[in-house]
């Protein structure tokens, strides 16, 4: 049997064609904003027993024209306490002092879409009963790939 000219030739480069064709590519998704705590009057204000605490988290744009929308984030807080000085809030949160008696007050987790205009905010009910003291705010923000936290002091008085 004779193959033609033209057939020959083309046996031979459509497999390399086919080798050449590009499926898609796969680049890692990078946030196109990133999240922080919290607007300075979120950690200055004053709050009492029975009070929600509002942290309003700080949306930042990426300064990065290849970012693309960000994986799936969740924000997280909770207060812990009381102490009755900051000095001893620091020492537990360091490790190197056990307190009897605290206890924590926890947000529910926020999973904003990522988007610049959103203004997510986390909410903890501080309890009625909550005692007058310190009080540890630790905030995290996590993906599938990392964890960021931080801590600042929370002060809540005496009802008035």
């Amino acid at each position: 049997m004779r193959m033609s000219r033209v057939w020959l030739p083309a046996c031979l480069v459509m497999p390399l064609l086919a080798a050449c064709v590009a499926g898609p590519s796969e680049v890692a998704a990078r946030p196109s904003v990133t999240y922080t705590c919290c607007e300075t009057a979120d950690v200055e204000t004053l709050y009492e027993p029975g009070q929600t605490f509002i942290l309003h988290w700080i949306v930042e744009l990426l300064d990065d024209p290849t970012a693309t929308a960000p994986p799936q984030v969740e924000l997280n807080a909770h207060l812990t306490g009381p102490f009755a000085t900051v000095d001893d809030l620091k020492a537990v949160a360091m490790g190197t002092k056990n307190l009897p008696g605290l206890v924590t007050f926890t947000a529910e987790p926020v999973r904003p879409a990522g988007t610049p205009d959103e203004r997510p905010v986390s909410t903890i009910v501080i309890e009625p009963s909550a005692k007058p003291g310190y009080y540890n705010l630790v905030n995290s923000v996590a993906d599938r790939e990392s964890k960021v936290s931080g801590e600042s002091i929370i002060q809540v008085v005496p009802s008035s």
